[in-house]
């Protein structure tokens, strides 16, 4: 029941909104579409992906290209090479952090994800022709070009995997952490 009076009111707020309002609601709306069809910051997929893009990858710039945590990266990665997708191994350049490739079956594995990736962005722009693709593409790097410059200063603030853009790298050391995000989770507030 819900669900159907959440549909019903959206349907009447979108008729509602002026056309502006209507373009942000559908980029919201492709948005959980998106959040929903892809593959998450740190899923088996979307590693096993970035690892057929490199030869061997660190660790620690995996995390970084991922987005997320140290520790939640080393679990995901046990997780792999447990199953004998990847491989770690000591990098003589830094000691501090593994080197990673695939394994013979992780490759295999990765191609898939990609192919299953690259279906599903068709299958996802299907119902579009090609010209109209274009236009669309078209339209969005002009629009993503604009919303970088316009509004570049907007995620200065946020703290995204524990790294500040606007003051460095995070020292790791989360009680000690001064970003207003970080206060917010010891108020027992959502930590983004």
């Amino acid at each position: 029941m819900r669900k159907h009076y959440d549909n019903e009111y959206r349907k009447k707020h979108y008729e509602a909104a002026n056309d502006n309002d209507k373009i942000i609601l559908n980029f919201l709306n492709i948005n959980r579409t998106l959040h929903l069809l892809y593959e998450g910051k740190a899923s088996q997929k979307r590693i096993l992906i970035i690892l057929s893009e490199e030869e061997t990858i660190t660790q620690q710039r995996l995390t970084e290209r991922l987005g997320i945590m140290p520790g939640s990266a080393s679990e995901i990665l046990a997780k792999l090479e447990k199953s004998g997708l990847i491989l770690r191994s000591e990098n003589p350049d830094d000691r501090r952090t593994a080197i990673i490739t695939l394994t013979e079956e992780g490759r295999t594995l990765a191609k898939e994800a990609l192919e299953q990736r690259q279906n599903r962005h068709k299958e996802m722009l299907s119902c579009l022709s090609s010209e109209e693709q274009s236009g669309l593409l078209s339209l969005l790097e002009k629009l993503n070009a604009d919303w970088e410059e316009r509004y570049k200063g907007a995620n200065a603030d946020r703290h995204q995997g524990h790294h500040h853009r606007q003051h460095g790298e995070c020292s790791g050391n989360c009680h000690e952490c001064t970003h207003p995000c970080r206060r917010g989770k010891d108020n027992g507030k959502k930590h983004h």
